[in-house]
C-alpha cells in the first residue's frame, strides 16, 4: 500500500508546491502582522506546501518611511521574528518574510529564510529604487554596501546574509532557491538572472510595489520574462490590504511562474487575506536548462560571477500520503485549452503546413501534386493543405492528382468520402483498384490468401500499402509532379506505417510533424471557419465521424471499418499526451502515467466544455500503464529505423518533430530496458 501511495504523490514526481501569501498588515504594528502571518503560514502548511513567500517589509508592513529610523519599532519587528521562529518551531516549511535589519548601523531590506524555528540565511535587497514615488535610499543601504557575510539575530549565531545565497534541498533533486526583492527585478540585470547560471530553479521575490493604472500588467510581463530567461520558476508577493494608502495604494498582486507560464494568481484587490498555490515541475525546468545550449554558454560567460554565490544545504520532509497536483494537466498537451488561442494555433499550423509545401513546389519547379485519399483523418488532412497550397501559388486544383486506391478492406462509408472531398474540393480525381495488382503480388510471393485462404497477417497489410504507394510515385514520374505523404507524428512516434514503399515514404510529408489529435482540431477550425465552403465543411464532418482505421483487413461494424487503429497500439489520445512528455521533456514513463491519471482519471473533470461528448474519456492507471507499455516498446525498440530516413516536412511546434535532421536523434537498434524497468513503479490499481 505505501508503495501505491508513494506513487500518487506529486513530490515523487518532481514537483514541488509553492505558496505565496498576502497577508493583512498594519502600519509599524509588527505583533500585528506577525499573527497574520502565522496564520497564513499555517495554512499553507495545510495545503501542503513546503515553500512559502511573504512580501517585501511584511513583518513592518512598507509603508513606515521615517518610522524606519525609530529603535521602537526595530526591537519590536526583532521580538516578532521570535514570535515567528517559536510558532514555526514545528513547521518543516520554508518560510521566507521581508523585515528592516540594522547592521553595523546600515538598515537593510531582508528576507529571512525560516524554517522549524531557524533562521537559514538572510537575503539582502541590492536594487534600492530613488525615484518616482520611491525613497528608499532614505532608509535603506544596498547589499553591496554590507560588509559581513553572516549576522546574530534572535539567538542564532553565524547566521549567513548577503544577496548571494542560494539554498540547496536535500533530497529533493535540482530543488534550490533564491531570494531577490522588488526593484531588483526591476534592474538591466536582475540577481535573480545569475543565480539561475549558478543553479537556483525556484526564485522568490518579495515584493511592495503599489498599484498604478497598468502596472499589474507590467509586472505580470516582468515575472513572466524573468522565469522564461533564467529557465525557472518566479515567485512574486506584493503587499495587500493594510498598507498606507497616505499617497499610494495596494492590490496585493501574487503570481507564480514557470518558464514564462503562469500557475497561479491572486485576486487583486481583495480585502482579505490569500495563499495562492502551485506545484511547480522542477523536472521540466532541469531537463530544458539541459538542452538549452545558450543556458550552458551563460555559466561559461558568467563564471566568475556565479562562483560568488554561496550555497546553504536544507533538509525539508517531503508531505507523504496521497497527494495530486492542483496543476491544470492538459488532456491534449499539443492543443490549447483557451479557444482563442486554440485558434490561432489551428492557423499557424495550417499555414506551416502549406507555406513548407508551397516552398517545396517552387524550389522543385513542380507544379503539380500527387496524393492519395482514403476518406480518413490524415489523407483529408494532406489534401486540404494541398488545396490552400494551389490557392496560394495562384495555380489551379486541377494540379492535385489525387487518387483513392480502394483495396480489399475499404469501406464504403471511406470510400464514398473520399470521392466526395476530391470532388467537392474541385481537384483531379482518379481511381485505381488495386486488388488486382496486390493479388498477383501475393501470387508471386505463394502468400496464402492467394490460394483462397483468409490469412490476414501483416504480409497482407503491407502488399496494399505498398501497392499503393509504389502506383503513386510512378503516377508522379508521368504527371511530372511529387508524391505528398499524409502520415502524421502520432504514427511515425509508434512506427504505425509501412516502411519503405508504403504509406512511410513520399516526396514531401506535410503532416509528419502534425499529432493526430491536433489534426482532428485543425479540420474541426477548418469546418467552425468554413474556410473551404459549405459543401467540403460538410464532408469534413462525416470524415472526423469516421473510427480511425488501416483499412487493411476486410471487415465492418455498423459502417465502421472493423480493423481499428486504436485497438491494436491504443487510443491516439492518450498516445499523443505519452508521446509529448516523453519526448518534449524526457519524463520517466512513472511521472507520465503520474500526469496522464490526473488527467484522464475523470470523465468530467478538467474537459473542455466545447470537446464533443464522444471524446469525454476515462482511463484507469491499469489502462494508462498498459497502453504506455505499448508505446515505450514501439518508440524506443522497434520504430526508430523508421524514423532515421523519413521524408522532409516542416516542423510545426514544439516537441513536434521526430525528424532525425531536427529534433531528434538516436540510434535505431537501442533497447527499452530503462523505461521499461521505471514503468514497473506504477501501480496496476487507482
Amino acid at each position: 500500500m505505501g508503495d501505491r501511495l508513494d506513487f500518487f504523490n506529486l513530490y515523487k514526481h518532481g514537483f514541488v508546491r509553492v505558496a505565496v501569501c498576502v497577508p493583512e498588515v498594519k502600519v509599524a504594528d509588527p505583533g500585528f502582522n506577525v499573527d497574520k502571518t502565522i496564520e497564513l503560514v499555517h495554512k499553507a502548511a495545510d495545503k501542503k506546501a513546503v515553500f512559502a513567500l511573504f512580501p517585501e517589509l511584511g513583518i513592518s508592513a512598507y509603508t513606515n518611511e521615517d518610522l524606519f529610523f525609530q529603535d521602537a519599532l526595530l526591537y519590536s519587528v526583532q521580538a516578532s521574528i521570535q514570535r515567528l521562529l517559536n510558532a514555526t518551531s514545528d513547521i518543516g516549511m520554508v518560510v521566507v518574510v521581508g523585515a528592516p535589519l540594522k547592521v553595523m548601523q546600515r538598515l537593510y531590506n531582508c528576507g529571512i529564510v525560516i524554517q522549524r524555528g531557524k533562521i537559514l540565511g538572510i537575503a539582502v535587497k541590492t536594487y534600492i529604487p530613488n525615484y518616482r514615488e520611491f525613497y528608499e535610499k532614505r532608509q535603506f543601504s544596498s547589499s553591496r554596501e554590507l560588509i559581513v557575510d553572516k549576522i546574530d539575530l534572535c539567538g542564532h549565531h553565524g547566521v549567513p546574509m548577503g544577496a548571494n545565497l542560494i539554498f540547496d534541498v536535500v533530497g529533493m533533486p535540482n530543488f534550490s532557491f533564491f531570494i531577490e526583492l522588488c526593484e531588483d527585478l526591476w534592474a538591466v540585470i536582475p540577481p535573480s538572472s545569475y543565480a539561475a547560471l549558478a543553479g537556483a530553479t525556484v526564485i522568490g521575490n518579495l515584493s511592495a510595489s503599489n498599484i498604478t493604472i497598468g502596472k499589474d500588467e507590467y509586472r505580470n510581463s516582468l515575472a513572466s520574462r524573468q522565469s522564461a530567461s533564467c529557465v525557472a520558476a518566479y515567485l512574486y508577493a506584493a503587499a495587500g490590504p493594510g498598507e498606507s494608502t497616505t499617497d499610494l495604494a495596494w492590490d496585493g498582486h501574487a503570481t507564480i511562474y514557470e518558464n514564462g507560464n503562469l500557475l497561479a494568481a491572486s485576486k487583486r484587490f481583495s480585502w482579505g487575506p490569500q495563499v495562492i498555490i502551485g506545484d511547480v515541475d522542477i523536472d521540466r525546468l532541469a531537463q530544458d536548462r539541459m538542452r538549452l545550449t545558450s543556458f550552458g554558454d551563460g555559466i561559461r560567460i558568467h563564471r566568475d560571477k556565479i562562483s560568488d554565490f554561496k550555497r546553504i544545504p536544507i533538509k525539508i520532509e517531503i508531505p507523504e500520503g496521497r497527494l495530486l497536483t492542483e496543476r491544470d494537466i492538459p488532456r491534449f498537451p499539443y492543443v490549447p485549452s483557451d479557444p482563442n488561442v486554440r485558434d490561432q494555433r489551428c492557423y499557424e499550423v495550417y499555414n506551416i503546413q502549406v507555406q513548407g509545401l508551397a516552398k517545396r513546389l517552387r524550389s522543385a519547379e513542380i507544379g503539380n501534386i500527387v496524393i492519395g485519399v482514403s476518406g480518413g483523418l490524415d489523407s483529408t488532412h494532406a489534401l486540404i493543405v494541398c488545396a490552400r497550397v494551389m490557392d496560394e501559388l495562384n495555380l489551379p486544383r486541377s494540379n492535385i492528382k489525387a487518387y483513392t486506391m480502394p483495396g480489399f478492406a475499404t469501406s464504403e462509408r471511406t470510400y464514398n468520402n473520399a470521392i466526395r472531398l476530391m470532388n467537392v474540393l474541385g481537384v483531379e480525381a482518379g481511381e485505381i483498384d488495386i486488388k488486382p495488382s496486390a493479388l498477383q503480388m501475393m501470387k508471386d510471393i505463394d502468400h496464402p490468401f492467394a490460394r483462397g485462404e483468409n490469412v490476414y497477417d501483416v504480409t497482407f497489410e503491407n502488399v496494399q500499402a505498398g501497392e499503393r504507394t509504389s502506383h503513386l510515385f510512378r503516377i508522379a514520374n508521368l504527371r511530372k509532379g511529387i508524391v505528398v505523404g499524409t502520415g502524421d507524428l502520432s504514427e511515425l512516434a509508434l512506427g504505425w506505417c509501412t516502411y519503405g514503399v508504403g504509406d512511410h515514404m513520399s516526396h514531401y510529408s506535410v503532416n509528419a510533424s502534425v499529432p493526430k489529435t491536433l489534426i482532428q482540431y485543425v479540420i474541426r477550425w477548418i469546418v467552425d471557419k468554413d474556410l473551404l465552403g459549405e459543401n467540403v465543411s460538410s464532408c469534413l464532418e462525416d470524415i472526423l465521424g469516421t473510427e480511425i482505421s488501416p483499412e487493411l483487413i476486410p471487415g465492418t461494424v455498423d459502417g465502421q471499418p472493423a480493423h481499428k487503429s486504436e485497438d491494436i497500439i491504443g487510443p491516439f489520445e492518450l498516445q499523443d499526451f505519452n508521446n509529448f512528455y516523453i519526448t518534449r521533456y524526457g519524463y520517466t514513463p512513472s511521472k507520465v502515467a503520474f500526469l496522464s491519471w490526473c488527467a484522464w482519471k475523470d470523465k468530467g473533470k478538467g474537459v473542455w466544455p466545447d470537446v464533443p461528448e464522444d471524446r469525454r474519456h476515462e482511463y484507469s492507471i491499469a489502462e494508462i500503464k498498459h497502453w504506455l507499455k505499448i508505446y515505450l516498446h514501439r518508440f524506443f525498440r522497434l520504430s526508430q529505423f523508421k524514423r532515421s530516413c523519413i521524408p522532409n516536412a516542416s516542423k510545426v511546434g514544439s516537441g513536434g518533430s521526430l525528424s532525425p535532421r531536427g529534433d531528434y536523434r538516436a540510434p535505431s537498434d537501442s533497447e527499452d530496458a530503462p523505461w521499461m524497468e521505471d514503468l514497473s513503479r506504477i501501480p496496476d490499481k487507482d
